[in-house]
């Protein structure tokens, strides 16, 4: 046993501000609700549903981890939000189409209270939507101020002791670091110059590290992980994790992936490909959006094969990355893989794999746990990137020094060792020698 971090406790309300009030925002907003009233079951959410071990196997301690750790509650959470669309949450989730009508009127009253912020938004780095409920400002600078003043109205009126900031917008135009992201003068220079280079994401990460609110991007886009952004979390202590939610095919990718590597099966090809019909396909429907996504769903592979190391088994991979939007499907998505394994003595074979998931019901669940995890690092005094909450992101930030982890079971012995390494218990590294000794 060690000695525990200072958690400081989660009292009052946790207020959780979400940029981009569609599909998954909606989906994860009802679902808390639903849960709440005992409608539901958050299934997928391990803050409220998974367990960890402490100690020994033979001891037999298994609790919930929203029991072992100092969690806020669900009934303390209220939510809001911006989008470019003004229609109120109620109404955004009868458009989104994820949940049943039945389920939605009955928490209608809850979800028509929340009504959407005038968000910050440039058509420029997502081509395919807009909207009326758009900011305006005579530079990014100004349109950061409003967004900070947004924060602070919120935190005041819903009477919240702690915020939490989450982008679940669209997936922006494919950007990389250039001169305005090396220092926060540099960047602050930026905004107030317009710099093309800083995306309409950027300036909500800007807007809530400058407060001091933990920031998670659940997209792939280019965001904290910046140094000018890491260089202001660090002067406000402001923890963030993404990038990208690891919902469907990436999902499935680094279970599969890490099982063909520890049994040393050859992989030759994996070709994904994968078709849905809500906003976000329809964003992807843009070549320099989808260039963003692909990259973030591209790397899992190289990461958790180790080529380097392994070159008589992956050096010759090809793999190739297709999203297709289709109307119909709506957020019913569908992805198909082809594996391509080599075997004992150079022996081909094959994997198939026909996912069809719901994109928003994979992602909500993230949406929480990332809120809640990183509203606790917040209150341990953790700041900057938080690879511990890898687990739930196709492009995990991380360290510049580091390689990311992609490998879906060493990313949740991470988290879970970083649980008990908080309360002071033993990390558990699975070694087992005290049974057999």
């Amino acid at each position: 046993m060690s000695t525990p971090v200072e958690i400081a406790p989660a009292r009052g309300k946790l207020g959780i501000l979400l940029v981009g009030l569609g599909a998954v925002s909606t989906t994860t907003i009802a679902g808390v609700i639903a849960i709440r009233k005992g409608l539901a079951k958050p299934i997928g959410s391990l803050t409220q549903m998974g367990t960890i071990r402490l100690g020994k196997r033979t001891e037999g301690k298994s609790p919930k981890i929203n029991e072992f750790v100092p969690l806020a509650s669900l009934d303390d959470i209220v939510f809001g939000g911006w989008d470019i669309f003004d229609e109120d949450v109620y109404a955004a989730a009868c458009t989104a189409g994820v949940l049943e009508r039945s389920l939605l009127d009955a928490i209608r009253p809850e979800l028509e209270a929340i009504k959407p912020m005038a968000a910050v938004f440039d058509q420029r780095y997502v081509k395919r939507l807009s909207g009326p409920n758009v900011k305006k400002g005579k530079n990014k600078k100004d349109l950061a101020d409003q967004l900070i003043a947004d924060i602070r109205t919120f935190k005041t009126t819903h009477g919240c002791d702690r915020l939490v900031v989450i982008w679940a917008g669209s997936t922006e135009v494919f950007m990389q670091e250039s001169a305005c992201h090396k220092s926060l003068a540099a960047f602050e220079k930026g905004l107030a110059e317009n710099d093309p280079n800083i995306a309409s994401s950027m300036i909500y990460t800007y807007a809530a590290i400058s407060e001091g609110i933990p920031f998670g991007n659940a997209a792939p886009n280019l965001s904290a992980e910046v140094p000018a952004l890491q260089e202001l979390a660090a002067k406000t202590g402001s923890p963030v994790c993404g990038n990208d939610m690891k919902t469907g095919q990436t999902l499935v990718k680094t279970i599969i992936a890490p099982g063909l590597k520890a049994r040393l099966i050859g992989v030759k090809g994996w070709y994904s490909t994968n078709i849905l019909g809500n906003r976000d396909g329809e964003v992807l429907d843009d070549p320099e959006s989808f260039k963003t996504k692909e990259e973030s769903k591209k790397s899992a592979l190289d990461y958790i094969f180790q080529p380097h190391l392994y070159p008589d088994l992956y050096s010759d991979l090809s793999h190739v990355v297709r999203i297709n939007y289709y109307p119909p499907r709506g957020d019913n998505k569908e992805g198909w893989d082809n594996i391509d394994i080599v075997g004992w003595l150079g022996y081909p074979m094959q994997l198939k794999i026909n996912f069809l998931c719901r994109d928003s019901i994979l992602a909500a669940p993230i949406v929480l746990d990332s809120a809640l995890f990183l509203d606790l690092a917040k209150r341990a005094n953790l700041h900057g990137i938080q690879e511990w909450l890898s687990f739930y992101y196709k492009a995990p930030m991380h360290a510049p020094e580091v390689y990311p982890e992609h490998d879906l079971f060493i990313q949740l012995m991470k988290l879970k060792n970083t649980l008990r390494y908080l309360m002071g218990e033993e990390l558990i590294t699975h070694l087992g020698r005290e049974y057999y000794d």
